[in-house]
């Protein structure tokens, strides 16, 4: 028996080994890529399975834009749990199991400096090391704007406005929907990216500032892989200039109201030339002016002003009240202010009981 001994050891060895091999072969660890979105959380998934050794530790390590060294930065073990190596970062959360040989962790508040590689070890007896490495991608959606670039009125092309999509990743698609306006208008589009992986892109509307395109609805759509659907941004074209001519009309016999076009809308000012307004008898709501009574106190130039931050004009009203005859005299005002200026100036030269009315 004695002469076999070494045969039958060395038939063992090779069945152990042979054992073993099949089990390391059968052993899996698992993980796989990681995308998460900027501020968002992430799960980092790491599990071994199909094997029977013992599990003595959990490490992680980490190669990201923050730390460029591949470093442990987490250990886990059955009795001391997670335990963090150079530094504690409160986001990071065991949620795993360790008796299952689960070392997943959570990441929440995901920033730009966490993208990169991570890897997890399971350290095993007698199969030693094992350990697999997961990719976390960040997803960062832009910040998006639409600028008015406050052009006037002109017969050259200028910049209506720019439409931007600020620091995303990946870079965003920014583009304009103008509807009829066709030809009228054109778009450039331009990206910058940055050090930290980021893009902006900014597309920008261009045209010819006239009194036709100002008020017309277009619309910029930011779409993206950030982005969890497409953004629209609504913009109204602003082509800004000051009051045009400014009317005076008759709303009844005792109120009239100031009239003119302007882009951002005027703002109406009435005065009295060399006198301030009688309170108790003139009434004044923007571009209206109400007479409180037909009197004589009333008598005098009146002006309106129309103004916006591109400029102001104004226009005059004359009034002059007989008295005893106030309500026929007023009513014959309101019908010469429907005249021409130069027929009504002659009429009230010509009566001797009023004066003239006229805009400016």
């Amino acid at each position: 028996m004695q002469r076999y001994f070494p045969l039958i050891t060395c038939r063992l060895l090779l069945i152990s080994a042979l054992l073993f091999a099949r089990e390391a072969d059968a052993l899996k660890v698992t993980g796989g890529s990681v995308t998460a979105v900027q501020g968002g959380t992430a799960i980092l998934p790491c599990h071994v399975t199909d094997t029977n050794d013992d599990l003595t530790q959990i490490t992680w390590q980490r190669k990201t834009r923050k730390n460029p060294h591949n470093d442990n930065f987490i250990t886990i073990q059955p009795r001391n749990g997670l335990q963090f190596v150079n530094g504690r970062d409160d986001r990071f959360k065991y949620v795993g199991n360790f008796n299952n040989k689960n070392g997943t962790l959570q990441l929440s508040n995901v920033a730009l400096k966490d993208e990169g590689s991570y890897t997890c070890i399971f350290t095993l007896f007698p199969s030693g090391n094992q350990k697999i490495e997961i990719p976390l991608n960040l997803l960062v959606p832009p910040f998006t704007s639409v600028m008015d670039n406050l052009p006037t009125l002109g017969t050259e092309e200028v910049l209506f406005a720019t439409c931007t999509a600020a620091g995303s990743k990946p870079p965003a698609e920014v583009r304009w929907l103008t509807g009829a306006l066709g030809d009228k208008v054109r778009t450039t589009t331009n990206s910058t990216q940055y050090d930290n992986g980021t893009t902006t892109t900014v597309s920008s509307l261009f045209g010819v500032p006239t009194r036709e395109i100002n008020g017309y609805q277009v619309q910029c759509v930011i779409s993206g892989d950030s982005l969890s659907a497409e953004e629209t941004l609504a913009f109204t074209i602003q082509v800004y200039f000051s009051p045009t001519e400014v009317k005076i009309s008759a709303i009844s016999e005792d109120s009239f109201e100031c009239v003119t076009e302007a882009n951002p809308n005027a703002k109406f000012t009435w005065i009295r030339s060399g006198q301030s307004l009688l309170e108790s008898a003139v009434k004044v709501d923007g571009a209206n002016l109400q007479l409180l009574s037909l009197t004589s106190d009333l008598n005098g130039l009146y002006q309106c002003e129309a103004s916006n931050a591109y400029g102001s004009k104004h226009g005059q009203l004359y009034v002059h009240v007989t008295s005893g005859t106030s309500r026929v005299a007023w009513a014959l005002f309101l019908v010469l202010l429907s005249l021409n200026v130069g027929a009504a100036a002659w009429y009230f030269y010509k009566s001797g009981r009023f004066k003239s009315c006229g805009s400016k």
